[in-house]
């Protein structure tokens, strides 16, 4: 009789994944894009080359994970695009970021209004 493996679970926010994969849904909030798009956004936030090697098998597990959609562009090319669960996670990492670097509480509900709308 063999053993039942357990299956890991999806992640479900921000500290789940890595700051890599953060990066990637950070660079498509703004807007679908296709893959060597968002590498180059990578790159100039990194200041060096990001390999495919690494690129997409990130972005493969963020579509499997349920964060980003991928779509057909043409026959060579596809396109990426946040999912509201990706947005969530986003906005999740924003909101972490804010409540540990805003001091004044008034400016902390107005950026939070905004990344409301």
């Amino acid at each position: 009789m063999s053993e039942a493996r357990s299956v890991p679970e999806a992640p479900t926010t921000a500290h789940d994944l890595t700051a890599f994969q953060q990066n990637i849904l950070t660079i498509l909030a703004e807007e679908p894009m296709y893959g060597l798009a968002v590498k180059r956004e990578l790159e100039a936030y990194y200041g060096s080359e990001v390999n495919h090697g690494r690129l997409y098998p990130n972005l493969d597990d963020l579509v499997e994970d349920g964060f980003i959609e991928k779509s057909e562009l043409d026959k060579r090319t596809n396109q990426y695009a946040l999912t509201d669960a990706g947005h969530d996670i986003v906005l999740g990492q924003l909101e972490w970021v804010l409540d540990r670097f805003v001091i004044d509480e008034a400016r902390a509900d107005e950026v939070r209004t905004l990344l409301e709308k």
